[in-house]
């Protein structure tokens, strides 16, 4: 078989397998090329084995609450093994999942990592984990080359995760033995995803984040009701704070935290896990040689992935943030369909929503209120608690808030910010909204079904403009 392409991505991560499958489907010659394994990390190692983790632990939650439900369970417990067993397993399945998907496309899958060579040429390196016949080493040539190698986990100088005392994602995901107290640098989703795990499944958890609130890219208001939920349930958080220094005992680490003001102390836990963000992946790809434009880690591209160099494309979080999977299946799919010839809107990073799977959920889109302050924007807020909520007090889940803000003037919805249970669920809503332009007077005419969450978000709206009926 001929060693050229229509198509060839590097990376088989959300954004790459699926852009190589809507580039099958547009009728290019594709190929991907990945060197470790299908899905890439977000798939392995990333959104969809947390989430299994996070489904344990919310198990659990009931089970040791089951008297709140009329329910009794006595001892409860948990087998930290069968819990990643379980986790392992969810990512393996949609692993083989990702494979018969390309199949089915007659998307050709090439072993091995791969370098740029000179423009439409690429040289790989076979993989060691290539299955038994798959396409590997070798010359390769493409008319299009895109680049979605992803990212990996930032690491702090003198804080360098050693895989045994200070973890990355990577560990925190496959404890040997469940720690009894851990220390979480970090205040992003990630950090707080794997905060609320390990303290749900009991251990002591501290975190530390160098800026001035937890989960710093949320609304404000919906960060503190965040951090109050967590300290409830005994998370220790310090803000403004930083990890000035670190040392290894036998079998735990102290760290110095270090106030804004000066003041320092040590804290002292079996584990530490780095969540301080991620970096893209650019290193070996031959971009130097190429010319290719690159910023802060990542590579530079216009709203349609195209880089600087003719040919040459990037998506998803090796092109930058916001490094969600989701942004970077779209940004595949805008990337491939404008290659094509279709024609498509640039991506608009303003409309992508985020979410972080703790307990409580949080979930957002669009500009938070400082921000639209800032752009000196005249505002309507509206806001809508969980407790008057009827479905979620039938659900034990009375505390949360669906907070949206307005354009006074022309009633667009700029942002809507969500805690609470399965709020990451009922985000779409708001998201499909924006996308509409849609205004107030269409939200507020829409019925929502009862008893539902959702009529927290049409309550909300409701309040913003002076009409809310159940507060």
């Amino acid at each position: 078989m001929s060693n050229a392409y229509d198509v060839i991505v590097i990376g088989s991560g959300p954004g790459g397998y699926v852009t190589a499958i809507r580039a099958a489907q547009l009728g290019f010659r594709t190929a991907v090329a990945e060197k470790t394994h299908l899905g890439g990390i977000c798939l392995n190692w990333g959104c969809i084995p947390t989430k299994a983790l996070l489904r344990s632990a919310e198990v659990f939650h009931y089970i040791e609450n089951a008297s709140a439900y009329g329910l009794s369970a006595s001892n409860p417990s948990f087998d930290i093994a069968a819990v990643v067993k379980r986790s392992r397993g969810v990512a393996g399945q949609l692993s083989m999942g990702v494979a018969g998907l390309l199949k089915k496309n007659k998307v050709d899958v090439i072993w091995g990592s791969a370098k740029l060579t000179a423009p439409g040429k690429i040289a790989i390196v076979a993989a060691d984990n290539a299955p038994r016949g798959a396409l590997g080493g070798g010359d390769y040539e493409a008319k299009h080359i895109i680049v979605a190698t992803g990212a990996r986990p930032r690491a702090l100088p003198g804080i360098e995760p050693d895989k045994k005392l200070i973890w990355t994602y990577f560990e925190a995901m496959v404890p040997d033995t469940f720690p009894k107290s851990l220390l979480v640098m970090g205040s992003g989703a990630i950090g707080i995803e794997f905060a609320s795990f390990y303290r749900t499944m009991g251990a002591e958890v501290t975190v530390v984040e160098v800026l001035p609130q937890i989960l710093p890219v949320e609304d404000a208001e919906i960060a503190a009701h965040v951090r109050k939920r967590l300290e409830k349930q005994g998370i220790k958080i310090f803000t403004d704070t930083k990890v000035s220094a670190v040392k290894k005992g036998d079998n735990s680490v102290t760290a110095t935290i270090e106030g804004k003001d000066g003041a320092k102390q040590d804290i002292t836990a079996d584990r530490l896990i780095s969540a301080v963000g991620v970096v893209g992946n650019i290193e070996g790809l031959g971009l130097e040689a190429l010319g290719v434009k690159t910023e802060r880690g990542c590579i530079v591209t216009d709203g349609l992935g195209r880089t600087n160099v003719p040919g040459l494309y990037a998506i998803g979080d090796v092109a930058g943030p916001p490094m969600l999977a989701h942004k970077a299946e779209h940004e595949g799919v805008i990337c491939i369909e404008a290659i094509k010839g279709l024609h498509v809107h640039p991506l608009d990073k303003s409309k992508i929503p985020g979410c972080t799977y703790c307990q409580p959920q949080v979930a957002s889109v669009g500009l938070t209120e400082a921000k639209a302050k800032e752009q000196g924007r005249e505002i309507r807020v509206g806001r809508f608690p969980f407790i008057g909520n009827g479905k979620a007090i039938a659900l034990g889940e009375p505390e949360g808030l669906v907070k949206t803000i307005f354009d006074a003037k022309t009633g667009e919805l700029l942002g809507a910010h969500l805690v609470g249970a399965e709020v990451t669920e009922l985000i779409q809503g708001f998201v499909i909204a924006m996308n509409l332009e849609t205004t107030e007077e269409e939200l507020i005419h829409a019925v929502f079904p009862h008893p539902t969450l959702s009529e927290t978000m049409h309550e909300s709206v409701l309040n913003a403009y002076g009409r809310a009926i159940h507060i």
